[in-house]
C-alpha cells in the first residue's frame, strides 16, 4: 500500500488542528487547566469546548480564553457521539486534538509533541501519557506509571497476536486523530457505554492505519477511585467486551495483562505504601466481580445494570428504547 493511500506527512501548523473538549462544571480545574493551554507553543486555530449544562461559570471562562463553546443538555452527552458532533462541527481541521476538563497539560510542548506523530503518513491516532494527577493516591499513581510507561512505541494491526487488547490501549483523554482516518473508519461509535476511543482505534488499525504512543507529550491526570467505583467501572467494561465480540475479539486471546498489572502493583506498594496492599486486593477482587457480571448484564434487568454501572445514562437511554 503506498503513502499516497494515507495521510500527508507535512509539519503541523496551527490552521490545520483543532483542540475539543468536552465539559461539565469543570471550575475546579480551569485554574490550572486555562493557563497551562495558553502557554502552549503551538495552538490549534479552532478551540471547540462541548458543555453538558455547567452551571458554575466553565462556558464564560472557557469563551474569555478564546473558546468556541457548543452547549447540549446533560442528556443528550454520549462519549462517541458527542466526540462525534465535535469532529463534523470542525470540517477545516485536518488533526483534531481531544482533552477531558481534567486532563492538563504538564509542559508547553504537549501539544505539538503529540501532533508530530502525524509527521507519519500512516498514523491516524495518538495519545500521549498520563501522568498521576497532584493528590493521586499510590494505587492511583501506579496505574498509570503502569499503563503509560516512559517510551513511546508504534502500534499496528499486526500487533494484535502480540499484545492483544493493548494494541488498541488509547484514551480521549488527551489524544489526536488524523480527521481523513477516523471518518474513513466510521468515525466514533454512538451509544457505546466507555471506550469510545479504543473502538474507534480498532477500526482504523484494520483500516492500514497506526496507532502511536507519544510519550513524551505529558498531561497530569488521574482518578483516586473507590472500591466501588472500580466495581462499577469494570462492569461497563465487562458490558463492552461481551458485546463487541466480533470487534474486539482478535484483541482478546492474551489473559496475562491483569495478572502482569496485579503482580505490578503489589510491588508498587509494597515498596511505597504497603499498609494499602489489603485495599488493592480487595481492589483486585471487585474489578474482577464486576468484569464478570457485565459479561452478564444481557441476562440482568435494566434497573439493576443501571444501578452496577458507572455510567448509567447509557442505560437509562437503553431502557427508553
Amino acid at each position: 500500500m503506498t503513502t499516497q493511500a494515507f495521510g500527508t506527512a507535512r509539519p503541523a501548523s496551527p490552521e490545520r488542528l483543532a483542540l475539543v473538549i468536552p465539559t461539565l462544571d469543570a471550575g475546579p480545574y480551569l485554574d490550572r487547566m486555562i493557563p497551562a493551554l495558553q502557554a502552549q507553543t503551538l495552538f490549534p486555530s479552532r478551540f471547540l469546548v462541548v458543555d453538558s449544562g455547567s452551571r458554575d461559570g466553565t462556558v464564560e471562562r472557557f469563551r474569555a480564553a478564546g473558546a468556541r463553546v457548543h452547549a447540549i443538555g446533560p442528556e443528550e452527552f454520549d462519549h462517541g457521539a458527542t466526540r462525534q458532533m465535535a469532529v463534523e462541527m470542525l470540517p477545516g481541521a485536518d488533526i483534531i486534538i481531544f482533552l477531558t476538563q481534567d486532563a492538563i497539560p504538564a509542559h508547553g510542548e504537549a501539544l505539538a509533541r503529540l501532533v508530530a506523530a502525524f509527521s507519519d503518513a500512516r498514523a491516524g491516532l495518538a495519545y500521549g501519557r498520563q501522568l498521576p494527577a497532584p493528590g493521586a493516591t499510590p494505587i492511583a499513581a501506579h496505574a498509570r506509571l503502569f499503563n503509560y510507561p516512559d517510551t513511546g512505541f508504534v502500534r499496528s494491526m499486526a500487533d494484535a497476536q502480540r499484545y492483544g487488547i493493548k494494541t488498541v490501549f488509547c484514551s480521549n483523554s488527551f489524544a489526536a486523530y488524523r480527521r481523513k482516518a477516523l471518518l474513513e473508519a466510521g468515525g466514533f461509535p454512538e451509544h457505546t457505554i466507555l471506550s469510545e476511543d479504543m473502538l474507534a482505534a480498532i477500526a482504523m488499525l484494520r483500516k492500514g492505519w497506526t496507532l502511536h504512543y507519544v510519550a513524551d507529550a505529558r498531561t497530569y491526570h488521574s482518578h483516586n477511585y473507590t472500591v466501588a467505583q472500580e466495581f462499577r467501572r469494570y462492569f461497563d467494561i465487562g458490558v463492552l467486551h461481551s458485546t463487541s465480540p466480533r470487534l474486539l475479539g482478535p484483541f482478546l486471546h492474551t489473559r496475562s495483562e491483569g495478572l502482569r498489572f496485579v503482580r505490578s502493583e503489589l510491588g508498587y506498594l509494597l515498596r511505597r505504601a504497603p499498609h494499602l496492599i489489603p485495599l488493592a486486593l480487595a481492589r483486585t477482587v471487585s474489578k474482577y466481580c464486576g468484569y464478570r457480571l457485565g459479561w452478564l448484564a444481557r441476562f440482568l434487568p435494566n434497573e439493576i445494570n443501571q444501578w452496577f454501572s458507572l455510567n448509567r445514562q447509557y442505560w437509562t437511554k437503553r431502557g427508553a428504547t
